[in-house]
């Protein structure tokens, strides 16, 4: 199905541009994490990386037709300092996402009648919803000096919803099967 508005093409844009961002930003920090002794809160950041990959890949894929060079405005977080630093920026941004941006390009795509981007913008919420928790659960262990004790880590590849430990038979976001989601 073809983009037919151009405000649900700049929605796209943004999103891809800043899960694009998220998807590098929680693989370096998941490399800081492991070398300062957090190996698990590090496996969760690659876990979440993998997902922000997944929503990027889906919002690329509804704009396949918008050919060409575009500028994308996206909000991200940058820098390191220490990991309850770094988990305050993924809790932040994360946050943004199911607060402000998803729910307004959610209902944009809704209005402008964008069924594909409306999937996109709700797989994603839905998934969003999910890391702010993992990292707020993440981070209170942190501000203790303690790594988080976690169990496998399951990202679903096309909505990115995770879960932590063999709890589902298929994604309660999108219907994939378990044995297609990949483990951390």
């Amino acid at each position: 199905m073809a983009l037919n508005n151009a405000m649900t093409a700049d929605f796209l844009r943004s999103a891809y541009g800043g899960e694009s961002m998220a998807h590098m930003r929680y693989l370096i920090w998941g490399e800081y994490a492991e070398k300062d002794g957090f190996p698990n809160i590090g496996r969760l950041f690659k876990g979440v990386a993998y997902a922000e990959w997944a929503h990027a890949k889906n919002h690329f894929n509804v704009l396949k037709e918008q050919v060409g060079d575009s500028s994308v405005a996206a909000g991200a977080v940058f820098g390191h300092t220490n990991i309850v630093d770094n988990l305050q920026g993924a809790i932040n941004g994360e946050l943004h996402e199911v607060d402000q941006m998803y729910p307004v390009y959610l209902e944009t795509a809704r209005f402008q009648n964008e069924k594909d981007a409306e999937k996109a913008f709700h797989y994603a919420l839905e998934a969003e919803k999910i890391h702010a928790k993992l990292f707020q659960d993440a981070q209170d262990k942190a501000k203790e000096g303690k790594d988080i004790e976690i169990d496998t880590i399951y990202v679903c590849p096309v909505c990115g919803y995770t879960e932590i430990g063999d709890n589902v038979e298929k994604c309660p976001v999108c219907g994939v099967k378990k044995d297609m989601f990949k483990a951390f």
